[in-house]
């Protein structure tokens, strides 16, 4: 592969805080989707309030000044189904939205915590404003796997925002996803069984696939992937512990551009599903194949971002920056990332010159 990676982020400061006086917004407003919408840029926040309780906000970014700034339009998703309610931990976060022509659909990937932990879950819109929801994903069972994906926690799901070849060569929905290898949340102490040709424990990214024909005949089939593929591993020693897919890949000449987050240090003996106190995550890069976006044709060696700025390295989890929405306005690519579980920060994505 080769070294120099042709992409890079600028930081360019904070966009959105907690709002002081706000209760949903006690424990940070972090990791947001987005939607554009004509001139409307809608930001989808996960709100935090006391006792790690999760919303989804919405809110409307306004570019009329050298920096943007935000206006509030109250929720778009509560955790209002019984699978969305934690024990001291729970709600709906982490949202992701990929724009689905040819469904004329939004789609919002979202992370549903739960009785049993982290779940993903979808919901769609027509209008990108108002959200119904699909439920829970539910990985198709693949013998060859030797195991079964519903069995494990998931987080980091996000959809490209057009068809691909599927592994048969028909065109299909892709997702990727980040399972996880772990039952300490439903069974504490126990080993989780790896899949059949998997032998790091580590999570990395995974690709499934939804049959466009299925998807065009009931949206619900979003929700029942298959044909499940390890896509990319943690390699360099920035990325040691984990990594997770970003915004929704994005089409560019090499192929597609992936934007994800690399993690090092420890997990604490609270547990993989708790903040945790020594972690470092990081954002980085990767192409995959046009024709096959379950083959990685280019990684950066590097960071893209790292957490450098106080409001990256002080928060909720202290040495975060967690890209999640990639938008363009008016000829420029803004990134929107999550500081320290904390903030919203804004970067610009370019082109190195060169």
């Amino acid at each position: 592969m080769p070294a120099q990676f042709p992409y890079q982020l600028t930081r360019l400061g904070v966009l959105m805080a907690p709002q002081p006086g706000n209760p949903m917004e006690v424990e940070g407003v972090l990791n947001p989707a987005s939607v554009r919408q004509g001139d409307t840029l809608w930001l989808y926040p996960r709100l935090v309030a006391a006792g790690n309780i999760s919303r989804i906000g919405r809110a409307r970014v306004i570019f009329d000044g050298e920096q943007p700034s935000v206006v509030r339009e109250g929720i778009a998703l509560e955790p209002e189904r019984g699978w969305e309610h934690g024990v001291a931990h729970g709600g709906v976060e982490d949202p992701r939205i990929s724009r689905i022509d040819q469904l004329g659909l939004w789609v919002m990937t979202y992370v549903a915590f739960g009785p049993t932990g982290p779940r993903p879950a979808l919901a769609i819109s027509k209008d990108g404003y108002g959200w119904e929801r699909l439920g829970p994903i539910l990985f198709q069972y693949d013998d060859q796997l030797g195991t079964d994906l519903n069995l494990f926690p998931n987080k980091d799901v996000v959809f490209f925002p057009e068809p691909v070849p599927g592994p048969d060569g028909m065109p299909s929905i892709a997702m990727l996803h980040r399972p996880m290898w772990d039952l300490s949340f439903c069974r504490p102490g126990e080993a989780a069984p790896l899949p059949n040709g998997v032998e790091d424990e580590r999570s990395g990214i995974w690709i499934s696939y939804v049959p466009l024909a299925a998807a065009l005949d009931d949206v619900r089939a979003l929700t029942r992937p298959g044909e499940h593929k390890l896509v990319a591993m943690p390699e360099a020693e920035w990325e040691a512990l984990k990594i997770g897919a970003g915004p929704a890949p994005y089409k560019v000449p090499e192929g597609w551009l992936l934007l994800y987050h690399g993690v090092t240090g420890t997990i604490d003996e609270n547990g993989s599903f708790a903040p945790q106190n020594d972690v470092r995550y990081v954002a980085a890069g990767m192409i995959l194949d046009a024709e096959d976006p379950s083959k990685v044709v280019m990684r950066s060696a590097q960071p893209l971002l790292e957490p450098d700025s106080p409001e990256e390295q002080t928060g909720t989890v202290a040495n975060v920056v967690f890209p999640t929405a990639i938008e363009e306005v008016a000829g420029t690519h803004f990134v929107f990332y999550g500081m320290a579980d904390s903030k919203i920060g804004l970067a610009q994505l370019a082109r190195k010159e060169g």
